[in-house]
This record gives C-alpha cells, structure tokens and sequence, in this order.
C-alpha cells in the first residue's frame, strides 16, 4: 500500500494527500480540469520548491488556487513559490479573514518574534529558509464560507466551522470525492495542539458541525497525519469536549490555574495541555 510519507495517495476522486517532514505536516491537492488546488504549502520556500517539483507526479496542470487552512507557519511559509514572480500567472490565493489579519500583524506578534529566533536557533538549514522568507497573504478572503469550481462543475466548498485550533480554520469540503480537509482542527499522527491562539472551549462544537456535513463513508485529512473516518473524528471531538468540560468545572471550583493541570483528570498528556488550561480560563474569566 503506498504511504503517504514518501508518496501522493489518492484519498477520493482526485484528491491526493502528502506528508511532510518536519513535523509531518500535510499538503492535500485537489486536481480539476482547470487546473490544481493546493491546499497548505509547508515550512519555506525552499520545501515549496521540493512540492512545486512532486507536484508533477500527480499533474502537469499549472496550480491555479492556494488555500490555507490557517495562518501557522508550516502550513503558509510556502506561499509564494506560487506567487508571482515565482509563478506566472500566480496561483489565487485564499484564507479565512482571521487568518488574514494574523499573518498581517505577524511581524509585531511577540510569539511570532519567539518562534523565528527559536527555529534559527535550531539549525544552519533554517537559517538559510529564514533568510529568504517571503510571507505571501492570501488576497481572497473567506469569511463564512466561499464554493470554488474547479472546472466543470468539480466544487470545492471552504467553510469556517467555529474556532478550535485557531479562529481562522478553514474546513474544505470535496463532495463529489466525499473528503473533508480538516488543517489542524484534526491530528492522527499526535494529540491536538493547544497553543497560544487555540479555543479550547469551542473546539468540539467546531468538530460536530465538521461531522454534520459527513456521511457514514466520508474521508477526513488532518493537519498532521494519516486519513481517517468518523468514528476517528467522534473520538477527537469526545476527548476535546473532556478538556473542555474539565477547565470549566475546575474553573466553577476555585482551583487555581497553576494547580488545575495536576488537578483534573484528562484525556491527553498533562504537558501537552499548558496552553489549553490558561487558554480556557482566560475565556471563561473573561
């Protein structure tokens, strides 16, 4: 069977799923008779290089949409290797209007600052991806939901569900595939991250109104990992609604936030969720 770690695999009718190192992230295509979607587009120019190359295994179809399913650097950095001057005529570009204004603001988020010093830090390699960023914002901005046509008829429906991972996700909807492209809203390959932009309290809402646009046989993608179905998704969304369900009894207690993580009783590794709990009663103080 081939694996999506060294290969494009075929999730439904023409959409092909890749997994990507570092940080086994994934870029989904969608292939229609004007052309490609690509959909994330990894870490640095240079990974979306090594994409724009693998890309042919699949099409010699130019790329005519990028869309991102949030503004996290993994999933965006890779922007402008379709932009212009680097594709001619550039692919159009889309994301949700919160991820829009994050990626807007990048340079003046603290967190954002922290990020860039610690991944030069890390090696030679991302010193040289680091010098020759080039952060592309999406130019079409999707507030609730937007349907694209690939060509004849082939629609791609993007939807912002709720908050979850960020505020800005964008779920993807390929109904005549039955896929369902998730960012990271969903992980197979970890536990769901909790970071300092995530909604820990609204996630499993976001992830039940997901499952409401699936069938019994639908294909979900996650940001990071394998292909997976709804009973998958169902679990996520049941460990989800448990962190969040613990932070707010905890929080009604009185139990302070730095005692609350060896407090309660959850469903993930404690370290993993540092983030969920401040972010949840930041929410629920507010």
């Amino acid at each position: 069977m081939t694996d999506a770690r060294t290969a494009w695999v075929e999730v439904g009718d023409r959409v092909f799923q890749r997994r990507y190192d570092p940080y086994d992230v994934t870029v989904t295509v969608v292939a229609g008779t004007d052309g490609l979607m690509v959909v994330d587009t990894r870490c640095s120019l240079a990974e979306a290089r090594e994409l724009r190359e693998q890309l042919r295994q699949i099409s010699s179809a130019p790329v005519r949409w990028v869309v991102n399913t949030h503004d996290h650097f993994d999933h965006v950095w890779g922007n402008a290797e379709f932009a212009a001057p680097r594709q001619v005529p550039p692919a159009r570009f889309f994301g949700s209007a919160q991820m829009v204004a994050a990626m807007r603001g990048a340079d003046d988020d603290p967190d954002m600052m922290r990020l860039r010093k610690a991944l030069a830090a890390e090696s030679e390699e991302w010193r040289a991806k680091l010098a020759e960023l080039e952060e592309h914002v999406p130019e079409n901005v999707v507030r609730d939901g937007h349907d694209l046509d690939l060509g004849d008829g082939r629609v791609v429906r993007m939807r912002r569900l709720g908050r979850g991972h960020t505020d800005g996700d964008l779920v993807l909807h390929v109904p005549d595939a039955d896929v369902l492209l998730m960012g990271d809203l969903l992980e197979e390959s970890g536990d769901p991250a909790f970071g300092p932009d995530s909604f820990p309290l609204d996630w499993a809402a976001t992830l039940d109104a997901a499952l409401a646009l699936a069938g019994p046989g639908t294909r979900f993608v996650p940001g990071h990992g394998a292909t997976t179905d709804t009973s998958f998704v169902a679990a996520q969304r049941d460990a989800l609604a448990a962190v969040a369900d613990t932070c707010r009894s905890l929080h009604a207690a009185g139990v302070p936030l730095d005692e609350a993580l060896k407090t309660g009783d959850w469903p993930y590794d404690r370290e993993h969720l540092r983030h969920a709990i401040k972010r949840a009663y930041l929410h629920l103080s507010a």
